[in-house]
């Protein structure tokens, strides 16, 4: 697991050349955070993903 700590002016992340990770807005204790890939590249909550594996 690779964890990175990002500043407000350094927020993107890039996996590969297609998939950009972005920090969007961050209020108290909850993150949003903007992903572009492409469509084939399924994203999932982890709780969702757990649900599913059930």
């Amino acid at each position: 697991m690779l964890i990175l700590t990002r500043d407000t002016r350094n927020n993107t992340i890039r996996i590969g050349d297609d998939i950009e990770i972005k920090v969007y807005q961050v209020t108290g204790d909850q993150v949003r955070i903007a992903i572009e890939a492409p469509k084939d590249v399924k994203v999932l909550r982890g709780e969702l993903q757990r649900r599913r594996s059930r």
